[in-house]
């Protein structure tokens, strides 16, 4: 492939992930979705501090544990300021925490939705007949790449999966059916478009204007 025009997409979630919780209130289970706030609790030296949840239906509360019974003076005095602020960049960061939240409560609903900023990084428009996307994301994303290709290309998976048969489109120094797999930070995607008669459009959807 020649002709690359390198364009940087920086990947934001927009939905974080809900933990499923058996509500005493609702008598079932019912997702729970992050309040933005944290409860700070003192004790000595002793701090705990949760992250509070609420049952979509009643407003019943869950506290998902940040630290739990941890020294004071082992929580840098910015971050316990943050905490005791409901600093929201920070509260966003946990209640993305899919991992720990899986841990914790085990069943998690999740939600592909995201929004995508992108940047040209080099290469010349008028003679490009080729992409490189590099992705970056915010946090992590249960998005399959195929859909946010599909999605932000403006072209059907299956043409993409027949793109990736013919060597047309390289995941780099990713493993097999990358395609059906969620996205992943630091992805690279090559894209050989010479001879597609919708070349064009598809560099100017990926952000090559």
């Amino acid at each position: 492939m020649s002709g690359f025009l390198r364009i940087h997409w920086a990947i934001a979630p927009q939905t974080p992930p809900r933990p499923l919780i058996n509500c005493n209130r609702c008598g079932t289970v019912k997702a729970y979705c992050s309040s933005g706030k944290f409860r700070v609790n003192a004790n000595g030296k002793r701090i705990d501090v949760w992250l509070i949840y609420r049952c979509i239906d009643c407003d019943n509360s869950w506290n998902f544990g940040i630290f739990e019974r941890c020294n004071r003076r082992d929580i840098e005095p910015a971050l316990l300021q943050a905490l005791e602020s409901n600093d929201p960049a920070l509260a966003r960061r946990h209640a993305f925490d899919v991992v720990a939240l899986r841990n914790r409560i085990g069943r998690v609903e999740e939600f592909p939705d995201v929004a995508v900023h992108k940047c040209r990084l080099g290469g010349i428009r008028e003679t490009a007949t080729a992409l490189e996307l590099q992705l970056r994301l915010e946090m992590s994303t249960s998005l399959r790449l195929d859909r946010l290709l599909a999605s932000e290309l403006g072209i059907s998976r299956s043409r993409l999966q027949a793109l990736d048969e013919r060597r047309l489109l390289i995941v780099v120094a990713d493993s097999a059916n990358a395609l059906r797999k969620p996205i992943r930070q630091g992805m690279t995607i090559r894209i050989d478009l010479a001879g597609e008669v919708d070349q064009d459009d598809i560099i100017s959807a990926a952000g090559g204007e």
